[in-house]
C-alpha cells in the first residue's frame, strides 16, 4: 500500500478499504468482457495510483509473477486501457492508467466489434457469391432456387447489419458518437 503523508494508520486502512472495493469490481467487471479477473484487479490498481508503475511494481503489489504481469500489461496497453509512458532518469517501462473511461469504452468496443465485423463481412460475402453462383447453376429448379433466395435474403440482412455496426464503429473512433450521446459533466 502506498503510504499517504500525514494519514493515520485508520485513515490509511479506511481508503483501502474503499479501493480494494472498486478494484474487484472492475476485475468482475472485466472478466465479464473476456479479460481475465487479475487483468481487471490490475487496471484497477493503477487506477488508483498517482504515478506511472513499472512492471517489478506491479508484480509486488499484485503478488504476481513478471511474465504474469508483463501479459496482463500487453492486453491493457493492446486494449489502449493502459498507456506506456516514459519518465526522466527511468530506464524501466512505466505504465500508467487511461483514465478517460468514456475513451476506453469506445476504444475496447470499437477494437472489439471491428474484429468480428471484419471476420464476419468476410464469410458473408464469400457465402453471398457461392449463393449466386449456385443460383445461376440451378436456375431451373424452383424449390431450391426458393432456398438459395431465402439464404440470400438473410446474408443480405446480416451484411447490412454489420454495415450498419461499421458505422457505429465509426462513430465511437472519430468520437461523433459523443455529439449523440454527450458525456455527463464531472458531477461535484
Amino acid at each position: 500500500m502506498e503510504r499517504i503523508e500525514g494519514a493515520t494508520l485508520e485513515q490509511e486502512l479506511a481508503l483501502q478499504k474503499a479501493r480494494k472495493r472498486v478494484i474487484e469490481a472492475i476485475g468482475n467487471n472485466m472478466d465479464l468482457y473476456g479479460i481475465t479477473q487479475s487483468t481487471g484487479h490490475l487496471y484497477g490498481l493503477l487506477f488508483f495510483q498517482n504515478k506511472p508503475m513499472t512492471l517489478d511494481e506491479m508484480g509486488h503489489a499484485m503478488e504476481m509473477s513478471k511474465t504474469s504481469m508483463s501479459t496482463a500489461v500487453r492486453t491493457l496497453v493492446d486494449l489502449k486501457m493502459v498507456n506506456k509512458v516514459w519518465e526522466k532518469g527511468s530506464r524501466k517501462d512505466l505504465y500508467e492508467v487511461e483514465l478517460d473511461w468514456f475513451q476506453t469504452f469506445a476504444d475496447f468496443f470499437s477494437l472489439k466489434w471491428r474484429k468480428a465485423s471484419e471476420i464476419n463481412l468476410h464469410a458473408l460475402r464469400k457465402s453471398k457469391s457461392e449463393l449466386q453462383e449456385l443460383s445461376a447453376k440451378y436456375a431451373e429448379d424452383e424449390a431450391f432456387l426458393q432456398q438459395l433466395q431465402a439464404d440470400q435474403a438473410k446474408v443480405d440482412e446480416a451484411i447490412r447489419y454489420y454495415s450498419w455496426l461499421n458505422r457505429l464503429i465509426e462513430a465511437f473512433e472519430s468520437e461523433e458518437i459523443f455529439k449523440l450521446v454527450p458525456k455527463d459533466l464531472p458531477s461535484r
